[in-house]
C-alpha cells in the first residue's frame, strides 16, 4: 500500500512520533495503522516522542579519564528520582565511556553502545522508565595529566557537578584541588585571553553606564571602569581567582608553586541554564487513571 501524507499525519497525531519515524513505521507495516503504532511502540519511538515536550532538568553528569583525555557528559531526566535509578546510572556511565572516543555531541549520539547508537539507547530508556531524557552536553580536555572530580556524587564518577582538568607538571593531588575549586567557583574561562569578547564588552558597557551615573568627569570614569574590569577578569578567570584551598594565592600562583601549568578545564552542572517548569505529576497521573 502506498503511504500517503494524510496517513503519516494521522500516525503522528496518534503517537507523537516524528515525521520520518511515522513514515518508516507505515512503510515497514505496509500502511497498517495499528501495526505501525505497535512498530513505533516496539522501537520506543512513540513513548519518547510523547515525552519529548516535558522539561528534563534533573539527571547526572558523568566523567571519564583515559589516556590523557578527560570527558564530562550531561544526561538529563525529568526527576531526581530517575537519577538514582541503577539502569539510568549504568547508561550514563556507558555514554561517558563512549565519549572518550569522539570529538563532539553529535558524534557521541551516533556512537555505538552495545549494538545501538547512543541516541537510540536513550530513546529506549525513555520507553522503559517513562520519563523524558536528553543527552544534552559533553566537554573534553586533553593533557599530560588529567584529573576528574564529582561534586554531590550519586555513584562512582557521576553526580550533580562534574569537572575535568588538564595539567602539565604537578601531580594528581594538586589537580584534584584545582578541580574542586572549579566545581565551587565556576570560572568562565581559564585566562583573560579565553574570555568571550562579547561577554567582556557587555560587562564593560554595563560598568560604563553605572560609572556615568556618578556624574564624574569622563577621564575619572575611564579609570573607574578599568579598575572594575580588572576585578571582573580576576573573578571570572581560573588563573586569576583566589584559590579556595589557600585564598592568599591565586590559582595561577598556586600552580606555579606546585610546578604545574593548568592547560584546560571543563565543568558541567546538571540542569545549568535550563528553565524549569512547575509540573504537577500527581494531577497528571490522576488524569491518566480517570481517562
Amino acid at each position: 500500500m502506498a503511504v500517503t501524507a494524510s496517513m503519516v499525519k494521522e500516525l503522528r497525531d496518534t503517537t507523537g512520533a516524528g515525521m520520518m519515524d511515522a513514515k518508516k513505521a507505515l512503510t515497514e507495516t505496509d500502511g497498517d495503522m495499528q501495526a505501525a503504532i505497535d512498530w513505533l511502540r516496539t522501537k520506543g519511538l512513540a513513548t519518547a516522542a510523547k515525552k519529548s515536550g516535558r522539561t528534563a532538568a534533573e539527571g547526572l553528569v558523568a566523567v571519564r579519564v583515559e589516556g590523557g583525555k578527560g570527558v564530562a557528559v550531561e544526561v538529563n531526566s525529568e526527576t531526581d528520582f530517575v537519577a538514582k535509578n541503577a539502569d539510568f546510572q549504568k547508561m550514563v556511565a556507558d555514554i561517558a565511556g563512549a565519549a572518550v572516543n569522539v570529538a563532539d555531541i553529535e558524534a557521541l549520539k551516533a556512537a555505538d553502545l552495545g549494538g545501538k547508537t547512543v541516541e537510540d539507547t536513550v530513546t529506549a530508556m525513555i520507553a522503559t522508565i517513562g520519563e523524558n531524557m536528553t543527552l544534552r552536553r559533553m566537554a573534553q580536555v586533553q593533557g599530560d595529566t588529567v584529573v576528574s572530580y564529582i561534586h554531590n556524587a550519586a555513584a562512582d564518577d557521576m553526580g550533580k557537578i562534574g569537572v575535568v582538568v588538564a595539567l602539565s607538571g604537578g601531580d594528581e593531588a594538586f589537580g584534584r584541588q584545582v578541580a574542586m575549586h572549579i566545581a565551587a567557583v565556576n570560572p568562565a574561562a581559564l585566562s583573560e585571553a579565553e574570555l568571550d569578547p562579547a561577554v567582556v564588552e557587555k560587562e564593560r558597557q554595563l560598568q560604563m553606564e553605572i560609572a556615568r551615573e556618578s556624574g564624574k568627569p569622563e577621564a575619572v570614569i575611564e579609570k573607574m571602569v578599568e579598575g572594575r574590569m580588572g576585578k571582573f577578569v580576576a573573578e571570572s578567570t581560573l588563573l586569576n581567582q583566589s584559590f579556595v584551598i589557600n585564598p592568599d594565592l591565586t590559582v595561577g600562583a598556586a600552580a606555579k608553586e606546585a610546578g604545574a601549568t593548568i592547560t584546560g578545564f571543563a565543568r558541567l552542572a546538571v540542569g545549568e541554564g535550563i528553565e524549569k517548569k512547575d509540573e504537577d505529576f500527581a494531577s497528571e497521573v490522576a488524569k491518566a487513571v480517570q481517562g
